[in-house]
Parts: C-alpha cells; sequence; structure tokens
C-alpha cells in the first residue's frame, strides 16, 4: 500500500512541459500525478519555454549526472528588431531597430547563422542561475547590476531555418550542454545589426530521449493508470546509469 508520502516508484517519465510553469512545478504536478515518493528532473526549461522534461522517479534519479552532460535539440522562434534585456519576451526591450526597419532578407539570416555553427564562445545572460558568491545572477540582474562573467566554450552541432517571415524566423538548435539559447538569439540579432529576441521556445530532444515518446501534463493528470508512462530502468538506453548500478535492489 502507498504510503501518504507516495509510492516506492522506479523509472523516467518524459513529459511535455506547457508553457507558463517552472520546470519544478511541472515536475511537482506529475509526482502527484503518480503519487510518487521521490523524484528529480535532468535540465530546467524556462516558465515561457515548453517541451522535453526528463523526469526521474526513485533509483533513476541516478541518471541525472550523466544526463548534464547531454546535448539538447530545440526548436526556437526568433523576432527580429528588438532585443530584451533576458534576451527573451519575459524581458523589458533594450535595443529596437530604426523605423525604417523592414526585416531581414533570408540569405542575410544564412550568413549570420553561419558564424554560430560549430564550436563557439558564449558569454552567459545575467538572467540565469549561475552563481556568484553564493547568489544566483538573476538576483543582481533583477536589482540592475551587471557583473562580468567569463565567457564558455560550446558547440552547436546544427543550426538550420525551419521558417522564416522576414520579422520572424524558427530555427533548428541542436547544441551542447550549458548553452543558452536565449543568449544564441541576442547574439544572431547582434550579428544582423537589428536586435533579435525568443519569443518561444520548445525542447525537442535531450541526450536520447524524443519528445514524440513523451506525454503533455494535462493529459497525464487525467490518466486512470499515470504510472504505465514510465519507462522503466531496463529499458534506459546504455551509459546513463552509473558503472555498478544494479537494477534491482539487493535484498
Amino acid at each position: 500500500m502507498a504510503s501518504r508520502r507516495g509510492q516506492m516508484l522506479d523509472g523516467v517519465l518524459l513529459l511535455d512541459k506547457p508553457e507558463g510553469l517552472s520546470s519544478n512545478h511541472a515536475l511537482q504536478r506529475a509526482k502527484r500525478a503518480l503519487d510518487a515518493r521521490k523524484a528529480g528532473h535532468t535540465g530546467t526549461l524556462d516558465p515561457f519555454a515548453s517541451g522535453l522534461l526528463v523526469c526521474c522517479f526513485g533509483r533513476a534519479t541516478k541518471i541525472s549526472g550523466n544526463m548534464l552532460d547531454a546535448d539538447k535539440v530545440y526548436s526556437a522562434t526568433l523576432r527580429f528588431g528588438e532585443e530584451t534585456d533576458s534576451g527573451d519576451l519575459t524581458g523589458n526591450i533594450t535595443f529596437q531597430a530604426p523605423a525604417s526597419f523592414q526585416g531581414v532578407e533570408r540569405h542575410e539570416l544564412e550568413a549570420a547563422l553561419a558564424r554560430f555553427r560549430g564550436e563557439i564562445e558564449q558569454i552567459p545572460p545575467m538572467y540565469s542561475a549561475l552563481k556568484r558568491d553564493g547568489k544566483p545572477l538573476y538576483e543582481y540582474a533583477r536589482q540592475g547590476i551587471e557583473l562580468e562573467r567569463p565567457a564558455r566554450r560550446l558547440t552547436i552541432y546544427e543550426l538550420e531555418i525551419q521558417s522564416f517571415t522576414g520579422r520572424e524566423a524558427r530555427l533548428l538548435v541542436h547544441c551542447s550542454k550549458g548553452t543558452y539559447v536565449r543568449t544564441l538569439a541576442q547574439d544572431i540579432g547582434r550579428q544582423l545589426g537589428c536586435g533579435a529576441h525568443l519569443i518561444a521556445l520548445r525542447r525537442t530532444k535531450a541526450g536520447p530521449f524524443d519528445l514524440k515518446d513523451g506525454i503533455a501534463l494535462d493529459a497525464l493528470q487525467t490518466m486512470s493508470a499515470p504510472q504505465t508512462t514510465l519507462l522503466a530502468l531496463d529499458a534506459i538506453p546504455a551509459g546513463l546509469l552509473p558503472a555498478g548500478f544494479k537494477l534491482k535492489d539487493e535484498l
């Protein structure tokens, strides 16, 4: 019988996080829907973003360390002509293109994207959870304080146009760990000279996991047996569980 603290469930849930929820709130709702005791996730999505949130339950939380190094794939929608302090639609506008701006040409965008493929350096945004002196950078940013941040080396494996209107573009972004797609959008806008920010972000892959195998939070919450959505320990892709991990607890 399940205790008031929940059932001891082991497995991985591929959750399609909706827009408007923090990753932790989405995880806690999934945890309640499953009546699970122990849960964690393997990579935060901003509240405005949606898509794949890999949630781990029970002993499956052991994959979290290896998932920190996983590549990610996103569908990112950029709007040209404005830059914001957060790099996305939730921030305040800090730069606007002239009133005469009519959008960018596709060949201009293609040329700009070419500069960001491969190994690049990226300065993390102030609106991030990275810490300085024990305090997240976003707390400094909210006080109007900007601190120097060292650039990080990362890799953009794919950066392709999925749709384009001149004012907006939807891009496929396949990137290494530690990539801030908000900052990538901002840097692309600066390269173009017109400014840009994210108006939508959807994660479609994380390591070996794919959103097409996931389940939406509202669907999970209405299922009679949501535990059936869990990927069992023996179905977790090789290499994610730590060395020496035993699929069954020893008596």
